[in-house]
């Protein structure tokens, strides 16, 4: 019989270059403190996190520079667009981000925005070193020959 997926769980927005410009090195999930118009905004689909960032200030993790249009329908009660938005973490794994960021060149990207099974809107945050110029040709490689296996495979059979 064939699974259904839950109606409210649903990706938001995914930062596919994250991976290619950094490596990642461990993933963490974090709520988000949102206002009505950016909950409604985000469910039609209208969110960027392609440039944004996290950050540790004052004890508190937020996230910056994250895209959510802003609603025709909610104009009396709208949001600012790029605003920072709260993140939601523990304190020991605030402690453990902080302690990551203090390393040189480590820093915190979001990867994806979504709606959990229970709808309640999530962002996978990694921490991540940033790669040279060098590390994002080797990738490139690898990938392109992985692609070059995958056809010589198939024309094989």
């Amino acid at each position: 019989m064939a699974k259904h997926s839950d109606p409210n769980s649903k990706l938001i927005a995914e930062n596919r270059q994250a991976r290619y410009h950094y490596a990642v090195e461990d993933t963490l999930e974090a709520g988000i403190v949102l206002q009505g118009s950016e909950v409604k905004s985000m469910r039609v689909g209208q969110t960027n996190i392609a440039e944004s960032y996290a950050s540790v200030e004052d004890a508190e993790l937020w996230l910056i520079n994250s895209y959510i249009a802003s609603l025709n329908q909610a104009s009396h009660f709208g949001h600012e667009e790029r605003r920072k938005r709260k993140l939601l973490v523990s304190k020991r794994e605030l402690a453990r981000l902080w302690n990551a960021t203090q390393r040189e060149g480590m820093t915190i990207v979001p990867l994806k925005m979504y709606f959990n099974e229970k709808g309640i809107a999530k962002v996978l945050i990694g921490i991540a070193k940033g790669k040279k110029q060098a590390d994002k040709r080797e990738t490139e490689a690898k990938r392109d020959w992985n692609r070059q296996k995958q056809r010589l495979l198939k024309q094989n059979y």
